[in-house]
């Protein structure tokens, strides 16, 4: 059961919405949510996210980049879900474009490198090559990487000694 909260006001929303975005990078759309939350009408949000942006809280590309570059180093992440995970938060397509353009495709292509290596030796006592292969390959999708990058990993890989 959700209730309406009370409007607290432009000036103190001001004051909680700076606190949230300085924290962590925000996207518009979490700023405009937490601001409705406030109980504020649509011309206050509206004034006070154009605030916001103009004092440089609140910077979508600041923040697809940040977004985009974390998950790759932490969670090793590829472009197809990141750009997925982007979308999905209403970044536009420009944004998602510069935050992926900072992944530099050597470590990415290490990165995948090494993912598949890993699993590659998780599946040690799996007899059947195509079987592990083909659970190589789901993994990697899974992550986020591109088939054709996966598709090369495989066509490096002798079908030997496996």
């Amino acid at each position: 059961m959700k209730t309406e909260q009370k409007n607290i006001g432009t000036e103190k929303a001001l004051q909680k919405i700076r606190q949230f975005c300085g924290y962590q990078e925000r996207t518009h759309q979490e700023v405009k949510d937490k601001l409705y939350g406030y109980g504020l009408y649509r011309k206050d949000v509206e004034l006070l996210l154009t605030q916001m942006i103009e004092e440089n809280y609140l910077n979508e590309e600041r923040y697809a980049i940040a977004f985009a570059g974390g998950k790759f180093r932490i969670k090793k992440w590829g472009r197809v879900k990141i750009t997925y995970e982007l979308k999905q938060k209403r970044i536009s397509e420009y944004c998602i474009r510069e935050a992926l353009s900072t992944i530099e495709e050597e470590d990415y292509r290490k990165t995948i490198r090494g993912l598949f290596h890993q699993k590659k030796q998780s599946l040690s006592r799996e007899k059947n090559v195509f079987v592990k292969k083909q659970k190589i390959r789901s993994f990697l999708l899974q992550r986020g990487f591109e088939p054709s990058l996966i598709t090369e990993l495989m066509q490096q890989w002798p079908d030997s000694g496996t």
